[in-house]
């Protein structure tokens, strides 16, 4: 592990199933910083992506079978509890996260006293395209948020968000399977946990395919809206 120069010890978790195309880049990236600790959770991947992370000799846990995003993060978030870090972040292994905005993260969440912290692609204006499906989807899920919990989140679906040692505590005794990220920040919420939301930039998928597909898409909204809909109840 490279050595923290921040304040307080911060882990970023690198999720990656079937990343071949752009883990690599990722991974070099953050570790150009050399700032921040990371591991990188390999998620039961079947192409090259373990091959690359052994390589390299990336820091790296090999997950046997594929457990899903979920999985793959709350791997993460118990190694972050194990090896006492203060704080959490995520980000994507296809590139889409920009490595740069690392540091806003973690002063948002260290000098204000979050719990969690999003980055978002709308809480400002940002060259951030998506789909119109995507952009009402995520539009979709500010509202049900906003509804159940008196929350304004732009960009709910953003897995870009950085948490408090509290929070890892938390998602390391659970964190939903698939889909977490709606379904945590209303459950967060109504645990009276602070959440807030940064602007950052988003890059174009750099490599792989979307998991998400038009199908699923439709389950994931009424998957996550059920779930949300009892964790508000109960």
């Amino acid at each position: 592990m490279g050595v923290n120069v921040l304040t307080k010890k911060s882990l970023i978790i690198i999720p990656a199933f079937n990343e071949e195309a752009s883990i690599t880049d990722t991974v070099k990236s953050v570790e150009a910083l050399k700032e921040f600790d990371y591991i990188v959770i390999n998620d039961g991947s079947k192409d090259k992506t373990l091959e690359i992370l052994e390589k390299n000799q990336f820091n790296y846990l090999d997950l046997p079978v594929n457990l899903g995003i979920g999985g793959a993060m709350q791997t993460g978030y118990k190694y972050a509890l194990r090896n006492n870090y203060d704080y959490a972040i995520q980000l994507d292994a296809d590139g889409q996260h920009n490595p740069k905005d690392l540091k806003k993260l973690i002063d948002e969440i260290e000098t204000k006293n979050y719990d969690m912290v999003i980055g978002s692609r709308f809480v400002e204006k940002t060259a951030y395209k998506g789909s119109f499906i995507r952009r009402l989807g995520i539009f979709y899920f500010y509202k049900l948020i906003h509804v159940l919990t008196g929350n304004k989140v732009t960009d709910p679906t953003s897995g870009y968000r950085i948490v408090n040692n509290k929070i890892i505590k938390e998602f390391s005794e659970y964190y939903p399977q698939d889909y977490p990220e709606v379904e945590v920040v209303v459950d967060l919420a109504k645990k009276g946990y602070k959440i807030n939301e940064i602007r950052v930039d988003m890059n174009a998928r750099q490599g792989g395919v979307s998991s998400i597909t038009p199908i699923k898409s439709i389950y994931y909204m009424i998957k996550v809206t059920y779930f949300s809909l009892v964790r508000k109840v109960f």
